[in-house]
């Protein structure tokens, strides 16, 4: 698969769930990317901004789209990465605030 497809695929499934790609196309194709090699690394597509231990079960909840990204988007308008945003948080209707990582300490492998 390559980015764009990638991008396209992600596209489709998380629009109707009110998760958009931020508008800074350059910096979701870096990410996708970071996606991809991890996929090909690891075998899934863990979070490209967080270090994947390579276990698939220890790292399930940076699986993307990972299980913080409700959360922060919920409460930031962004996920960590900033790869998934909300419509408002790409339209600057909401500040742009740092996204806290809410990833546990003992969860990191390094």
């Amino acid at each position: 698969m390559n980015t764009e497809t990638l991008y396209e695929s992600l596209r489709k499934l998380q629009e109707p769930k009110g998760y958009f790609f931020n508008r800074d196309r350059a910096l979701v194709f870096e990410l996708l990317e970071g996606l991809l090699a991890n996929k090909d690394r690891h075998g899934y597509m863990g979070c490209p901004c967080r270090l994947a231990s390579g276990d698939r079960e220890q790292d399930k909840d940076i699986i993307c789209p990972c299980v913080y990204r409700e959360p922060d988007v919920a409460e930031f308008g962004s996920c960590y990465c900033n790869l998934y945003v909300s419509r408002e948080w790409n339209e600057d209707a909401i500040p742009h605030a740092y996204v806290p990582e809410r990833r546990p300490p003992e969860k990191c492998p390094f």
